[in-house]
């Protein structure tokens, strides 16, 4: 999907009431806004969302607020072809076109987010979305800058934590309360910012508290899910040096998070593999236990105290040297811990101290092309200590050279990208063997603006990707997963071929995005499992070709001057190639319908989707049955005593559908939030 060309979204009105006020054909024409694209940062060439080969997404404003929830992965689960891995309340990854983990990597304004959460679906992405002021997603190999490896896509979270500008007025900001049914949640959010002459100052924060959740009517487990609440703190402060010629900032983040882990059920603490099979001792199941929803013995609910810090550089400088026209540079260092407890006893501690930096230098036009080099160097001290301490210590280190080319030619833009990755892993054992291994990844792209307010955009890529340590060297119990995880020492690096075409209509009365791609990856690493004891599996990392097609898209039609309707969609299959089957965890196809209005200062949203049942799955997966969507939003903006002012009002899952995410690991101990309404007020100064 593109970025959006009006800055309101669908809204709870009936088509017949939308057409009973439509207006005529002529009078659209004169009032239909053409917006300029919005750029996106995380391009390379800060190109505008137009301009993109690829689809990118882009939420921002009054959308951002209206989509933003407690994490990453539920904040872009709307969007087509997004999906969240889902793990509860606290913790939940983006899913970009069938993709997680290390194949989808997050970024803060360009630098990695350094934590645990490429580990497993229980470890929560250090990224607080209320204080996000544009979240960018971008598709396939869009995404080749930040590594070979992101096959699936970036997610690029930006943040005012470093402030790139002195305010005019002295001091400038925001601030939020908000509070929802579904949890109980309350939250609240602050950030303002500062400054005279070339010194600009900058402090943000968010609390919030989240009590179990409940989920829609009629699962046998209950109306709550247990364990499934959040209580997170998250606090920045920065400053920033800044010039006629561009700025130079240090910033300092802090979260402090507690949440529950629904789904562990230590039945299983017991098994092991025996060859290819799972043993498992006897034991007797206590009465009313389910080992489908995972309940911990005497009730107790294992939950994670997560601590991280972290630092953040960053800076420009236009003009910095002949020949070239800008230096960027991205550097950010992390010190990330939590602790798994259970009862009162630490069951299991993680920790991961790392750094990303990157440094791209914009040429002047060579020959009619313009383009940015780049250098980037990764460091991860990850190690696990205690009970789920299923992968050894580990320090992986990657440097990366990369560059990418822009060439201009009338109504045609065509692009290129080479990147070049080394990757180090030194494992602490005395029995398993480091790794090194480096890859080379490249794209072909073009994008024909055929016709006025039309583009076609095609891109062709090969991209390597490294196996990471956890693939590498995994060997225990994960009970978070409910698996004994086996790595593999002799994995080799992943293949990605991948093509991708994006028919674009971006102006006047009818907008829309429509892609289609095809993604075969040699020798891709996934977990296949070997045996199952009541839902325990025994999974061992392997590699197979692997083939993943997909479509995905929005159509959007201005009925009149103040109604909107859309059409949105998406689909993708993915299985080994030769008839071996199915990979686990796919989403389903999503099919569904937007209505949209905006009057005076009114904005508001009905949204209809069906999500189909999910039964193309993988050997010991279950299937997931369907289930339909509806939700509403609504919000006036105002001014109070002179200061802007939004209200709003969302209602998700109004009818109260029991739906469980065929993408979660605990989709039956963790089904979706049932009804929530959100009520939330935004003021800026």
């Amino acid at each position: 999907m593109t970025a959006p060309h009006y800055h309101h979204r669908p809204t709870p009105l009936t088509l017949a009431l939308m057409l009973a006020f439509a207006a005529p054909a002529s009078a659209l024409a004169q009032q239909a806004p053409t917006l300029p694209a919005v750029t996106v940062s995380a391009s390379a060439l800060s190109l505008g969302s137009d301009d993109m080969s690829t689809p990118v997404t882009v939420l921002e404003g009054d959308e951002l607020v209206r989509a933003r929830e407690a994490t990453l992965g539920e904040t872009l689960a709307g969007q087509p072809g997004i999906h969240s891995s889902h793990f509860g309340a606290g913790a939940s990854r983006p899913i970009i076109r069938g993709m997680d983990g290390p194949r989808v990597k997050v970024l803060s304004d360009g630098a990695e987010v350094q934590d645990a959460s490429t580990i497993s679906p229980d470890h929560a992405v250090a990224s607080e979305p209320m204080l996000a002021e544009q979240v960018e997603v971008l598709r396939g190999p869009s995404a080749l800058a930040y590594g070979g490896g992101a096959v699936g896509g970036v997610v690029n979270v930006i943040d005012n934590k470093i402030p790139t500008r002195v305010p005019a007025r002295g001091v400038e900001g925001s601030a939020e309360v908000r509070a929802s049914s579904g949890a109980r949640e309350k939250a609240g959010a602050f950030e303002v910012t500062g400054g005279s002459g070339n010194v600009a100052f900058h402090a943000e924060g968010v609390k919030r508290d989240a009590k179990e959740y409940k989920v829609g009517s009629g699962w046998q487990g209950g109306s709550k899910v247990a364990g499934s609440y959040n209580d997170t703190d998250t606090g920045s402060v920065g400053a920033a040096w800044v010039g006629s010629r561009g700025f130079l900032g240090l910033a300092f983040t802090s979260q402090r998070a507690e949440y529950g882990l629904p789904g562990h059920n230590h039945e299983f603490e017991s098994c092991h593999p025996h060859g290819t099979h799972l043993h498992c001792g006897e034991h007797e199941e206590e009465e009313g236990s389910d080992h489908d929803h995972g309940h911990e013995e005497g009730g107790a609910v294992p939950y994670v105290k997560l601590k991280s810090e972290r630092w953040d550089v960053r800076g420009e400088l236009r003009d910095p040297v002949p020949g070239f026209t800008r230096l960027r540079l991205r550097a950010a260092f992390t010190d990330y811990r939590h602790d798994e407890i259970e009862g009162s006893e630490i069951a299991t501690t993680f920790k991961n101290k790392g750094h990303d930096a990157r440094l791209e230098m914009e040429h002047m036009p060579l020959a009619g092309w313009r383009g940015v080099v780049g250098l980037q160097t990764t460091k991860r001290d990850f190690s696990a200590l205690g009970e789920e301490a299923y992968v050894a210590p580990t320090v992986t280190k990657k440097h990366a050279a990369f560059l990418v080319e822009e060439y201009n030619l009338a109504q045609w833009r065509f692009e290129a990208g080479l990147r070049h990755e080394w990757q180090d892993i030194d494992v602490d054992s005395a029995t398993l063997k480091d790794h090194s291994a480096s890859g080379t990844s490249i794209s072909l792209g073009a994008v024909w603006k055929f016709a006025p307010q039309y583009s076609l955009g095609a891109t062709a890529s090969r991209t390597h990707r490294l196996p990471s340590a956890e693939e590498l060297y995994a060997n225990g119990v994960h009970m978070a997963t409910a698996t004994y995880e086996l790595g593999n020492e002799n994995l080799g690096k992943e293949t990605s071929n991948n093509i991708d075409l994006t028919l674009r209509k971006y102006a006047g009365n009818t907008t829309f995005s429509l892609g289609a791609y095809r993604n075969r990856i040699d020798n891709y690493i996934f977990g296949s499992t070997l045996d199952s004891h009541e839902g325990f599996q025994l999974i061992e990392y392997a590699q197979r070709d692997a083939t993943f097609t997909g479509v995905e898209g929005q159509i959007r039609q201005q009925l009149n001057p103040i109604f909107g309707a859309s059409v949105f969609g998406d689909y993708v299959r993915a299985r080994l190639d030769d008839g071996g089957g199915n990979l686990p965890r796919i989403p389903a196809q999503r099919l569904g319908v937007k209505f949209d209005a905006s009057w005076q200062a009114w904005n508001g949203v009905a949204e209809f989707y069906r999500v189909g049942k999910q039964d193309k799955v993988a050997a010991f997966e279950t299937s997931t049955p369907g289930y339909n969507m509806l939700n509403l939003s609504a919000s006036y903006n105002t001014r109070i005593a002179g200061t802007p002012t939004q209200f709003y009002l969302k209602a998700n899952n109004l009818t109260n559908e029991l739906a469980y995410s065929h993408t979660s690991f605990i989709k039956n101990a963790a089904p979706l939030m049932g009804r929530n309404l959100t009520a939330g007020v935004r003021v800026t100064f």
